[in-house]
């Protein structure tokens, strides 16, 4: 039986659809490449605030549109742009107090990756209890590409990912499919394209059905048994990496980005 939506609410980039079933399918569309701007850290803000205090929400499939070219193509460089210190270091601590949040919502939460997850993608996605991904959805974590520091070693970590494959995403900044990622048991399935939303929507029916109260403690409970030493790395990576990297370098980096060129970093 299909399920039917009970209600739409839209958050920026986002589109929630509250089935009748207790599932809610978060759309994150914001076109080309659903890149993360520091609109999209508050829209996710929003929505956690929002499902939170909706007791007809019992699970989330996080997926973006049909089509799109990446479920999450990595940050915004355009935020990053004639950025200073400052700057960086408000931004950082605007981005650390929604993620977090995000993170321990007390409604588990599956990605249903049908395309990239790149940078923030990957953090993203290693931010929901789940992961289903298409077998060729590439990962990759390219900030040392643009002269800055992935923050996401840490939490990869806490998701079990082996460390000598983080470092060799973090330092290399290359990019893997699923498939090659997948004995690094990041994700719970691995699949061809179309069957990723599907799967996804049919776990999330399989956990609505279950107590609400029973639930949202266990995902509580997760989140602070589980949850402690990634915050703090975390926490602790971003208020030092906001200095290292406010140099020429990572201006030089993104700017390159942004002008399709390779950098031209001062110490070569």
């Amino acid at each position: 039986m299909t399920a039917s939506v009970l209600r739409r609410e839209t958050f920026g980039a986002f589109t929630l659809d509250v089935m009748d079933d207790g599932v809610a399918l978060i759309l994150f569309d914001r076109p080309p490449v659903n890149a993360v701007s520091i609109d999209v850290y508050e829209a996710i803000g929003a929505f956690t605030d929002h499902v939170a205090a909706s007791e007809d929400i019992r699970a989330i499939v996080l997926a973006a549109p049909p089509g799109a070219r990446a479920w999450c193509g990595g940050a915004d460089l355009h935020d990053f742009d004639g950025i200073d210190v400052a700057g960086r270091k408000a931004r950082y601590d605007f981005i650390n107090a929604q993620l977090p949040r995000f993170y321990r919502l007390d409604r588990p939460v599956i990605a249903a990756i049908s395309g990239a997850a790149i940078g923030i993608g990957m953090i993203l996605a290693a931010l929901c209890d789940m992961r289903i991904a298409a077998e060729d959805a590439a990962f990759a974590c390219p900030e040392i590409d643009y002269g800055l520091v992935a923050g996401g070693a840490g939490l990869f970590a806490h998701v079990n990912m082996p460390e000598a494959k983080i470092r060799e995403m973090l330092f290399s900044g290359a990019r893997f499919t699923a498939r090659e990622l997948e004995p690094t048991g990041f994700f719970n399935y691995v699949l061809p394209a179309a069957e990723v939303l599907p799967r996804a929507m049919a776990l999330a029916r399989a956990i609505a059905g279950k107590s609400l109260p029973a639930i949202r403690a266990r995902k509580v409970a997760s989140a602070r048994l589980e949850g402690m030493s990634w915050t703090e790395a975390y926490l602790d990576a971003q208020s030092f990496t906001a200095q290292l990297t406010a140099g020429s370098d990572g201006a030089e980096g993104v700017r390159a980005f942004l002008d399709h060129r390779a950098p031209r970093y001062e110490d070569r």
